[in-house]
């Protein structure tokens, strides 16, 4: 049952960073947008990196290599998402605080799942090297 969870977790926080990360790639104007309002220095530059590594690390997840340092960049870059894009606390035109208030709570939320998977994969590899 433990594996089986460890399973599922991973492969649903996988597919929530690949297809993000695939839309930043083939589709910016939107992310590339919202980057800009709320004033990301070096947006041009920026996306395509985040889409990159949200694709990578996410396959990584899903083919269960890699995973926790896939996991782990994965946790850093929602944190630096967050402060930078869903900063609740400043008001831009055409946004809506309390939704991006919501998103900052909600990324906690993956970040939290992250950092989970992180530290079972470790103890998973601990115990296997200990057999």
């Amino acid at each position: 049952m433990e594996k089986a969870l460890i399973h599922a977790s991973r492969t649903l926080l996988a597919l929530y960073f690949i297809y993000p990360g695939a839309t930043k790639l083939l589709t910016p104007e939107g992310s590339l947008a919202l980057m800009e309002l709320h004033n990301i220095p070096m947006a041009i530059v920026l996306l395509p990196i985040a889409g990159i590594v949200q694709v990578a690390a996410g396959l990584c997840l899903l083919i269960n290599k890699q995973v926790v340092v896939s996991a782990l960049t994965l946790a850093a870059m929602v944190l630096v998402i967050n402060v930078g894009l869903h900063d609740f606390w400043n008001t831009y035109e055409g946004v809506n605080t309390g939704h991006e208030m919501q998103n900052f709570v909600k990324n906690l939320g993956i970040f939290s799942g992250l950092l989970l998977l992180a530290a079972a994969n470790l103890a998973t590899s601990k115990q296997s090297v200990a057999d």
